[in-house]
């Protein structure tokens, strides 16, 4: 039975020790939108993330992940408008961004997560940031963690926070996070943009394994069209302000943990995944019955990342012979006579394939559960006990015309 959570408000702030805010710069153009988000700790916080493992990545990866040596962080920033990627003065920007975090708070340049989400190959103004840190740090708030929210945005139509409290030996502890992501999003490793903050009391390797956990299942099983971004990275900070006993190992407090963490990089891949560019359906795909988990991984990634079923799911066209198609392409070995798949959402559940074949289904019957907004690929493998979930969304016109002039 999954454990259920308290959510509270607050996003990234949620947590003890935590402030952040969110302002306009003067990187994008809109003046609306905000493009400047920064997150402070009060104290000194264990650090992990994850990163691309895209071969071209962003600037700000590599600066990150030597201030993140340490296991160590106490801020981070970051922009959008601009990836900061394919630059030969990238390097040098990134370092700039967290000395000015330094000059600013007095947070040391060193502990400061830096990233960046935007255009690819522009070479990005420092003086913007410069310009805007004033206003960024007068703004932290400890309460609400939706200016920073907003300010990490590019395509995405809206915020994506989650925050929940729950409970380690006796002690209330707290997760919050904040991401973004609509488009240039098939990870492997981590996806887009995740920043997390949580005051729970736990060391930095235990932190990493926790979360390289929770990604697995997580954000790895998020696509909205296949194309792993330079810039991916999601990180946690862990202020230890809960005052738990300290997590150094694999135990019962490190298993709670990890299933919160697990469980808020869960809703946050949802949402990603429903925000995807120009998308009317969030898609999920449930394979259970495979021959193991990784099998079963890689057959609802297939799905989910097929182009031909997101533009079915568009026209709201059950042509199941797409599904087929995809599970047969999968690198995993299984059998395709024990298939079974069925569709599934708010307006009812229709089987369209029974032991690999087709069988008869009322067109009528499955065009209304394939026309909701929230549309379940039901996968039953028939061999064996693997179980996995991915989500994806469907393919519409609007995605080419977002990314037809994404510059623009």
């Amino acid at each position: 039975m999954a454990t259920e959570y308290l959510t509270i408000p607050g996003g990234v702030c949620a947590p003890k020790g935590f402030r952040a805010s969110g302002v306009h710069c003067g990187i994008r153009k809109n003046q609306t939108k905000k493009d400047l988000a920064l997150i402070v700790a009060d104290a000194d916080c264990a650090a992990a993330a994850v990163y691309t493992q895209n071969k071209v990545y962003g600037a700000p990866i590599t600066v990150t992940r030597d201030n993140l040596k340490s296991g160590h962080a106490r801020a981070m920033i970051c922009n959008s408008g601009n990836a900061n990627t394919c630059n030969a003065d990238g390097v040098e920007k990134a370092l700039a961004m967290c000395a000015l975090v330094e000059k600013h708070t007095g947070i040391s340049a060193g502990d400061v997560i830096v990233a960046s989400t935007g255009v690819i190959g522009q070479q990005l103004d420092i003086a913007p940031i410069e310009a805007g840190m004033a206003a960024l740090v007068a703004g932290l708030d400890e309460a609400d963690g939706l200016a920073a929210a907003q300010a990490i945005m590019t395509t995405d139509t809206v915020d994506k926070q989650t925050s929940i409290e729950f409970s380690i030996g006796g002690k209330a502890v707290r997760i919050g996070a904040m991401a973004k992501g609509s488009g240039m999003i098939e990870p492997n490793m981590a996806t887009l943009l995740g920043f997390v903050t949580t005051d729970a009391v736990i060391s930095p390797a235990m932190l990493q394994k926790a979360l390289d956990s929770a990604i697995k299942d997580s954000f790895n099983m998020v696509s909205i069209d296949g194309d792993t971004s330079t810039n991916d990275m999601v990180c946690v900070m862990a202020s230890g302000l809960a005052a738990n006993a300290e997590i150094t190992a694999t135990s019962a407090d490190y298993d709670a943990f990890a299933q919160a963490l697990k469980w808020v990089c869960t809703q946050q891949a949802r949402m990603i995944a429903k925000d995807g560019e120009g998308a009317t359906k969030l898609l999920t795909c449930h394979v259970t019955g495979a021959p193991c988990e990784d099998t079963a991984r890689k057959i609802a990634k297939s799905v989910i990342n097929s182009s031909l079923i997101k533009a079915m799911m568009f026209a709201a066209d059950a042509n199941f012979g797409r599904i087929l198609c995809a599970i047969g392409y999968a690198q995993a070995a299984f059998t395709v006579d024990t298939i079974d798949v069925s569709f599934a959402s708010s307006a009812g559940a229709i089987e369209v394939c029974e032991n690999g074949n087709a069988v008869d289904f009322d067109e009528d019957i499955a065009k209304a559960v394939l026309s909701e907004d929230e549309v379940v690929i039901e996968i039953a493998m028939g061999q064996g006990i693997g179980e996995a979930t991915a989500w994806g969304c469907d393919l519409t016109y609007d995605y080419v015309k977002i990314n037809g002039s994404y510059r623009s």
